[in-house]
C-alpha cells in the first residue's frame, strides 16, 4: 500500500519530476490535490527557512506528512542573486520570461556568468524535520536556448555540458540538476523509512 505524501507545491512540473522517481513507494500529491489554494507566505530569508515555512504550514493545516522546496539561482556577478527571490525576481507579479529577461539584462556588459542552483528540500515526516540540500554549478549563457524546462533553465548551462537545462529532457536532467541531488537524497531517506 502506498503512502501518501504532498509535495508543497502548486507547480505540475516539480510534482511530475519528483512524483517519477518516488512512484513505487508513494503517491504525491500537490497542494491542488489536497485542495490546498491559500497563498503560504514565504516570509524567510533563506532557501532553507521557506522550505520549512511551507511544509510545517501543510502539515499544521491539512495533516499529512509533506515535504516543501525552495530554490534559488545565486549568480556570482549579481552578488548572489536573485536567491532567495529567483521566483519573483522582476516583482510580485512577474513571470519567468520577465525574470529571465532582467537576469540577461543586468548581466549584458558582464563576463563573468558563474551561477548555481541551489534547492533546499524540507521533510516533515511524523515528528521529524529534515533538511536535504543540492547544487548544481554552471554559467549563465547570453540567450534563451531550448524549450522544455521551467524558469531560469533556457540560460542555465551545467558545468560540463554544452545543453542548458531546458535542451535536457526530465531525465537528464534529473540526474545532474539541483532539485534532482536533493531529491536523490529524500528519496534515500524516505525508502529507508518505507
Amino acid at each position: 500500500m502506498k503512502k501518501t505524501i504532498v509535495f508543497a507545491t502548486h507547480n505540475a512540473n516539480k510534482v511530475k519530476e519528483v512524483a517519477a522517481q518516488l512512484a513505487e513507494f508513494y503517491d504525491v500529491k500537490s497542494l491542488t490535490d489536497i485542495d490546498c489554494h491559500d497563498d503560504i507566505p514565504e516570509t524567510e530569508k533563506t532557501l532553507q527557512g521557506n522550505a520549512l515555512l511551507k511544509a510545517r504550514y501543510v502539515k499544521e493545516h491539512f495533516g499529512f506528512d509533506c515535504f516543501a522546496d525552495d530554490t534559488g539561482l545565486e549568480i556570482d556577478a549579481l552578488n548572489g542573486e536573485p536567491g532567495v527571490y529567483s521566483a519573483r525576481y522582476a516583482g510580485e507579479n512577474c513571470s519567468s520570461e520577465d525574470n529571465v529577461d532582467l537576469v540577461l539584462s543586468k548581466l549584458e556588459k558582464e563576463s563573468n556568468r558563474c551561477a548555481r542552483f541551489r534547492t533546499v528540500i524540507a521533510l516533515l515526516q511524523g515528528e521529524n524535520e529534515i533538511l536535504f540540500e543540492g547544487n548544481a554549478n554552471g554559467q549563465i549563457i547570453r540567450t534563451k536556448t531550448g524549450d522544455d524546462g521551467f524558469g531560469y533553465d533556457p540560460i542555465f548551462k551545467p558545468e560540463g555540458f554544452e545543453r542548458t537545462f531546458a535542451q535536457m529532457t526530465i531525465a537528464e536532467k534529473n540526474e545532474i540538476s539541483h532539485r534532482g541531488k536533493a531529491v536523490k537524497k529524500l528519496i534515500k531517506a524516505l525508502q529507508e523509512k518505507f
